[in-house]
């Protein structure tokens, strides 16, 4: 199952990779042109040593909160969090929002 809030994937796994750690915020995404955040409300966020961020939803369901898009659930379950990315000629950067 796969999920999309703007610029930002949800894809459910079968398992967390060991070794996560809580993130102390629930911002999953900080717009860096609009100041506008992606917010995980009811779940987990963790982290791992590279800073790539999962989410665990232990609830019935969690929900993600963003200003200029409509809200998402994401059902009980394990998510990868993927920050969608553009080629340009320098290489691979984040999409802004």
């Amino acid at each position: 199952m796969k999920k999309r809030q703007g610029d930002i994937l949800f894809v459910k796994v079968k398992e967390l990779p060991k070794e996560l750690s809580p993130k102390k915020d629930c911002i999953i995404a900080e717009g860096e042109t609009t100041g506008h955040k992606h917010l995980l409300v009811d779940g987990e966020l963790l982290k791992d040593d590279k800073e790539n961020l999962f989410i665990n939803v232990t609830a019935e369901k969690a929900t993600v909160k963003h200003e200029e898009h409509k809200a998402i659930t994401l059902p009980a379950g394990q998510y990868k969090v993927i920050k969608q990315r553009e080629y340009e000629p320098d290489g691979w950067r984040n999409v802004l929002d």
